[in-house]
């Protein structure tokens, strides 16, 4: 029987945190004296699951389409500024590397930086690629500034993201979103209704009330309430690649200067994140159970702590993976909801956001639009796939020891990946596809740091000479380290921002 079709008046987001209040607050913005109405339905007995508070620069793109002043964000969230992720012990215990948000060197001759600096490799002359990263070079002497300047300036390759206290921004989102017309809704679910042909038509709470809807976005988390417990739109798991399926979080008080960057510790069995923020550090272990027990787990995020902890630590158990239909009927998957990704890249947030701003462009006049449907999920799949290939390449190449290391350096890989790092160690060539959130310096941190070490480069790197290339990344890496000494610290920076009239 065909399916009938229905008009899109009444929106209604089951589940608040901050993929249901980014959503509302979004959808409030675009559609602002638009005719429609935006409900969200949350329960404050639900508690929030808040596994990363840590982002990449997509995130500015998100509050600026909103016109969110950047100094009331950082006041309102606790906010600190991010110019990238520390990986401690990686590659081997003991060794660092640096993922930044920016370029490394200046592109020459039309070519990627990073062939000339291969070039230098083989003849013996370079410095560590990190010494050509305006970001690192910021990161590591405790400070910051935003982007600026023109292509000649060292300022100019910076990019930046924030850490920020996930609950705080949800709060901050929820009264722009209510200022918009959002009406708030509590209560628990306790049914979900449908429609003879199967849409969803309204979702009903504890005290009898239903929120009826044409339109629904599930933000109920692992869960998935309505995309797949009602809608079941199944599931692909992972965890073969991504074995991590726990962890553990706690916040701490902060000892340690004001950084702005991630860390990410290699530890037994999976990793350790620090995010730093103003007024405290998240601090969580994430591990594979089959390697590592809960208590043994809690037991050494604890005693790792720079400081006393300021609650007590909560335990997580997750599947690595992704629905297979993020939209189903008349119903988009946004957040925990959609899938999980462990948060070593700071994807999280970023994933939600990117659901979002295609939910947007794709929202369709009618229930009925499947080829909109379809465009959605084929995009959604093509995002998450990319960000699971980068996860898994810091788990492939790592040298480690220990059983859990061991394990997954000798994984199969998908195939997509494997040729990805095939090309980067024959030819030094990084290719991105057109869903790839992370940049051509991304991929060369990661790899590189993790001990990749291209046999080739790009042939346009031999028309410099030994002592004109040795040369002119001198003069690189010494304009960057001038520039880097010169710059306010990070606490500065961020205290002159938050100071800033809107």
């Amino acid at each position: 029987m065909p399916q009938s079709s229905q008009a899109i008046n009444r929106i209604v987001i089951v589940g608040g945190g901050t993929a249901g209040w980014m959503a509302a607050a979004a959808l409030a913005h675009v559609f602002e004296g638009a005719g429609k109405s935006v409900t969200l339905v949350e329960s404050e007995a639900i508690g929030i699951i808040g596994v990363g508070e840590a982002t990449i620069p997509e995130i500015l793109k998100f509050n600026a389409r909103l016109g969110i002043d950047e100094a009331d964000f950082l006041r309102e969230t606790k906010a600190t500024f991010k110019l990238g992720i520390e990986f401690d012990g990686w590659r081997r215990e003991g060794q660092r590397y640096f993922h930044p948000f920016g370029a490394f060197g200046v592109d020459m001759e039309g070519v990627a930086f990073h062939h000339f600096w291969l070039k230098a490799c083989a003849e013996g002359q370079a410095d560590p690629l990190e010494t050509y990263s305006m970001a690192w070079q910021a990161a590591r002497r405790g400070r910051f500034v935003h982007p600026q300047g023109g292509p000649q300036s060292p300022l100019s390759s910076l990019g930046y993201a924030y850490h920020f206290d996930a609950a705080l921004y949800a709060g901050f989102l929820r009264r722009y979103a209510e200022a918009r017309g959002v009406v708030r809704c509590e209560g628990r679910v306790v049914e979900v209704q449908q429609t003879q042909t199967g849409d969803v038509s309204g979702v009903v709470l504890e005290d009898g009330r239903v929120a009826a809807g044409d339109f629904f976005i599930d933000c109920t988390g692992f869960i998935g309430l309505l995309i797949e417990k009602t809608l079941k739109a199944g599931y692909d798991d992972w965890s073969a690649w991504l074995p991590c399926d726990s962890a553990v979080a706690v916040p701490c008080e902060r000892v340690e200067p004001l950084s702005p960057y991630t860390r990410s510790t290699a530890r037994e069995a999976g990793w350790q994140w620090r995010i730093p923020l103003q007024h405290r550090v998240g601090n969580g272990y994430v591990y594979s159970s089959s390697h590592l027990s809960h208590q043994d787990a809690e037991d050494a995020l604890m005693a790792r702590l720079e400081g006393p902890a300021l609650a007590q630590p909560r335990r997580l158990r997750f599947a690595t993976g992704r629905r297979r239909e993020c939209w189903k009927r008349n119903c988009v998957a946004v957040g925990l909801s959609s899938g999980f990704l462990e948060p070593l890249e700071s994807t999280s947030i970023h994933l939600i956001q990117s659901a979002i701003t295609k939910l947007i462009t794709l929202f369709p006049l009618q229930t009925t639009d499947e080829g909109l449907r379809r465009e959605f999920n084929a995009l959604m799949e093509e995002e998450f796939v990319t960000v699971r290939d980068f996860l898994i390449l810091h788990y492939k190449v790592t040298q480690r020891d220990g059983p859990f290391w061991e394990q997954v350096r000798a994984m199969p890989i998908p195939d997509r990946l494997a040729d990805k790092i095939a090309l980067f160690e024959q030819t030094g060539r990084i290719v991105r596809r057109d869903q790839d959130i992370f940049s051509e310096s991304s991929w060369l941190a990661v790899a590189v740091g993790q001990g990749l070490a291209p046999r080739g480069r790009h042939p346009i790197s031999d028309v410099l000479g030994r002592d004109e290339n040795r040369a002119r990344l001198a003069a690189i890496r010494d304009s960057i380290w001038r520039t880097a000494d010169a710059l306010p610290s990070h606490a500065d920076a961020l205290a002159a921002t938050m100071n800033r009239r809107a």
